[in-house]
């Protein structure tokens, strides 16, 4: 839904447009899926009228994220979970979808949906987090997806262990990484496959699966669906939507998407550096980072005088959230009360009463894991805008 003031055309005559201009791309390029409904969506430099409506970013490929005010439960609903797209989805799905999983193996396979259904379910809660969620916060300016807070979400996933797949295929001993393709084809000869591989270590790991369900239901195409992988604990780019390939390699997979892509300098670079003028090595981009949201209040909110209460959500990479500390108009930090179940992968929710005074505030927050780690002041910048996690900071007046 939007509010549009800069032109004449009646307000439901835009968001129709909208809504029809993105199911048409669905129709033309990304199959037919359950995904979010399009009656909410709002434009990136538009407000959505309720914070129920993803953000749309790009339109085709769909890129959408969710409103931060709508990601304070434990369980970020299907229709409200952010989408990442490269090429868009495959024009077809069916039952007969096949993973293949080859290369340097014992016994080459392709297991099919029933295969997997198969074989031993599991199901458990996953945050996934574009590598790029927060890149129109840097400063200065970074091209690309100006995703600002909101494109990461917490599900419940539910499949089949990787490790159980790679056990019937025998891995060899050689194998160091499995290369990872999905079936959302390039929209031209010459633009790189989406080509991704994984560590043998992070493969084999039980929390990694192959997802066939998301929230109790089949996974929908906008997320991946039939198949996907789900990584916990790395950014979304390892978790491949739409999967057809596993190839087991003594060597990472080649191709931009690896080799040149989802890297960044492992020294801290001076904002707006370039890469090719730093003589500094390039690392991949793996684990998340610790980090905190404010849900509510939502930035620029207006509130009566009184009791208030701040909540949000906070999560990191390997280890779990320790603590989550709030500070009112740079005041001392305070604890904040953990919610929600203690799992490795997922986030925790978070809150605290505040007594609010009339006047102009700032609400900081700030996470700490298991590891050590507490959101800096500023994030460090690089050129890509991967990893964002400097302390989150909404703005509300109070009267």
């Amino acid at each position: 839904m939007m509010n549009d003031s800069r032109g004449d055309a009646p307000e439901t005559t835009r968001r129709e447009a909208l809504r029809r201009a993105i199911v048409g791309g669905a129709a033309a390029g990304f199959g037919v899926w359950a995904g979010p409904r399009f009656d909410r969506v709002a434009r990136g430099d538009e407000p959505a009228v309720d914070d129920r409506a993803l953000i749309i970013r790009n339109l085709v490929p769909l890129d959408a994220e969710t409103p931060p005010t709508s990601l304070g439960g434990w369980i970020t609903p299907n229709d409200l979970f952010f989408v990442r797209s490269h090429f868009g989805a495959p024009a077809a799905v069916s039952d007969r979808w096949t993973v293949s999983i080859g290369g340097l193996v014992d016994r080459p396979i392709a297991l099919s949906l029933a295969d997997l259904d198969a074989m031993e379910q599991v199901t458990l809660p996953a945050v996934l987090q574009c590598a790029g969620n927060g890149r129109g916060l840097f400063r200065p300016n970074i091209p690309g997806i100006g995703w600002a807070r909101g494109a990461v979400g917490n599900a419940e996933w539910g499949g089949v262990r990787l490790v159980d797949v790679l056990e019937e295929a025998g891995l060899q001993e050689g194998v160091r990484h499995l290369h990872l393709l999905g079936a959302d084809l390039p929209p031209h000869p010459k633009t790189p496959a989406f080509l991704r591989s994984l560590p043998r270590e992070k493969a084999i790991d039980p929390t990694t699966l192959l997802a066939t369900r998301m929230n109790g239901e089949p996974l929908p195409g906008l997320h991946g669906g039939p198949i996907r992988l789900v990584v916990p604990c790395w950014t979304a780019n390892h978790s491949v939507k739409w999967l057809r390939e596993i190839t087991a390699s003594e060597e990472e997979a080649p191709g931009f998407y690896q080799q040149t892509g989802y890297r960044i300098p492992r020294e801290q670079a001076p904002p707006g550096s370039l890469i090719e003028d730093q003589d500094a090595e390039l690392i991949p981009v793996t684990a998340m980072n610790v980090k905190s949201l404010i849900t509510a209040p939502g930035d620029g909110l207006r509130l009566g005088a009184g009791p208030v209460e701040v909540s949000g959500v906070a999560w990191t990479g390997p280890g779990r959230v320790e603590s989550v500390e709030v500070s009112i108009d740079g005041g001392p930090w305070r604890p904040a009360a953990l919610g929600g179940p203690d799992v490795e992968g997922s986030w925790r929710t978070w809150s605290m009463s505040w007594d609010a005074p009339a006047g102009s505030h700032t609400i900081r927050s700030r996470a700490t894991d298991s590891q050590g780690q507490t959101q800096p002041d500023q994030s460090p910048w690089n050129k890509s805008g991967y990893l964002w996690n400097a302390i989150e900071q909404v703005d509300v007046e109070v009267s």
